[in-house]
């Protein structure tokens, strides 16, 4: 069964000039089920992660200080938005939901939030719209909880999941792997488990034959246990923030791969949905509901 994690508050309201990246929170369930990928009974409002589970990943000061709205206004600029106790609780209930997504692909094969993907937030601070990192949160759930020792992460947004590799940089049971934008944001890149940066302009054919390599040398080096998509649609050519060059048959055949991997080899994989910019929106809504067409047809 096709499980999706969603909630109301996904659709946060911001200030003007915040708006446009977050609509696709709103249009994508309707997205998939007007298409009819996914029905009613395929979403489950997701669970706010508890303090023990977000503590296991952040640093407790600034996880006490984000929760009281404490942050300096030069942190809250790096984390790319005004700070609230809605967007607080969003990112709460967005890591509560890859938590379970985890719980999900165990029993399905194959889980996906609506969200998530937080992966520029580091142990100890906000950055690039990311308050709380949910991969991680979830992956340390995953290790507590079912005592996982090979978990992999398929970082596959534009931008370096420097958060992500700098939670992890001391931890064996989690092998970060990050294929981004070699000139893009992060400036300063984190050194992930294994990092491919790639030139501006990348086409489908050298970023799908990249990680059709990679794959295999992953499976031999990890075996992994549990499988986190990072599936950030911000590698398409019509991305403002990306400077790849893929199109939108790319990222479908760019998440075959990875999905396919996972049910060939019966490894549970957890997607979150990463960024995407896109002068149209609808370019954005499409890419991502590719996502869910080829996870339905692939796992169900």
């Amino acid at each position: 069964m096709l499980t999706i994690a969603y909630s109301d508050i996904y659709q946060h309201p911001l200030p003007e000039g915040h708006r446009f990246p977050m609509a696709k929170y709103e249009l994508l369930p309707k997205q998939l089920l007007f298409e009819g990928t996914a029905t009613e009974e395929n979403f489950f409002i997701p669970k706010a992660a508890d303090e023990q589970a977000i503590l296991r990943v952040h640093d407790k000061a600034y996880w006490q200080r984000l929760r009281a709205l404490q942050l300096s206004k030069s942190e809250q600029r790096r984390s790319g938005f005004p700070l609230s106790a809605d967007l607080v609780n969003r990112e709460v209930i967005i890591a509560g939901g890859s938590m379970q997504n985890l719980d999900y692909a165990r029993k399905y094969g194959c889980s996906l939030n609506i969200a998530g993907g937080t992966h520029h937030a580091y142990t100890n601070r906000a950055e690039g719209f990311c308050l709380l990192n949910d991969i991680a949160i979830s992956a340390a759930y995953g290790m507590e909880t079912f005592d996982l020792n090979r978990i992999l992460v398929v970082d596959l947004d534009v931008h370096q999941g420097n958060g992500t590799a700098e939670i992890f940089r001391n931890e064996p049971r989690v092998y970060t792997f990050s294929m981004h934008g070699e000139k893009n944001y992060p400036l300063h890149k984190e050194i992930s488990d294994w990092d491919i940066p790639l030139p501006d302009h990348t086409s489908d054919n050298d970023y799908l034959n990249t990680l059709s390599d990679a794959l295999p040398v992953l499976h031999r080096k990890v075996d992994p246990e549990a499988i986190y998509f990072q599936a950030g649609v911000d590698v398409l050519a019509t991305d403002k923030l990306g400077r790849l060059g893929m199109t939108q048959n790319g990222c479908r055949q760019r998440d075959i791969l990875i999905l396919e991997y996972a049910y060939r080899n019966s490894i549970p994989v957890m997607v979150s949905m990463g960024g995407g910019y896109s002068v149209q929106l609808a370019d954005i809504v499409n890419a991502h509901a590719t996502t869910y067409r080829e996870a339905q047809r692939i796992f169900f």
